[in-house]
């Protein structure tokens, strides 16, 4: 595998802020390079008289109310399990990093 293809997989992870051993970084190369093959083979595509396709339902401004759905109930239990699998919590509250920064 190319070393331009770990070097992008490295990138990306960073991004994503995620951790990759070195087996992962060649494995996600191989599929990033497949990925980007594939496209190049749909850009080879001649679309020339081809009419775009926006969309496939045939629905225009078409929308739900905005109303709960009761497609599950929220009780105690239910809070207490979601908040337990998160890596830090204050009461019913997830505790995440600052994304803003503090000016003095």
């Amino acid at each position: 595998m190319s070393s331009k293809s770990v070097i992008d997989v490295e990138h990306i992870a960073r991004l994503a802020r995620i951790e990759l051993t070195e087996v992962e970084k060649e494995k996600f190369a191989k599929e990033l390079a497949k990925i980007l093959d594939f496209i190049d083979q749909l850009n080879k595509v001649d679309t020339e008289n081809i009419e775009p396709l926006y969309q496939t339902t045939g629905l225009s401004n078409s929308y739900r109310s905005d109303e709960p759905r009761n497609s599950f109930v929220m009780d105690e239990d239910l809070t207490n399990k979601l908040i337990g699998q998160t890596p830090e919590h204050e009461g019913r509250f997830v505790k995440v990093k600052s994304v803003l920064e503090h000016k003095k």
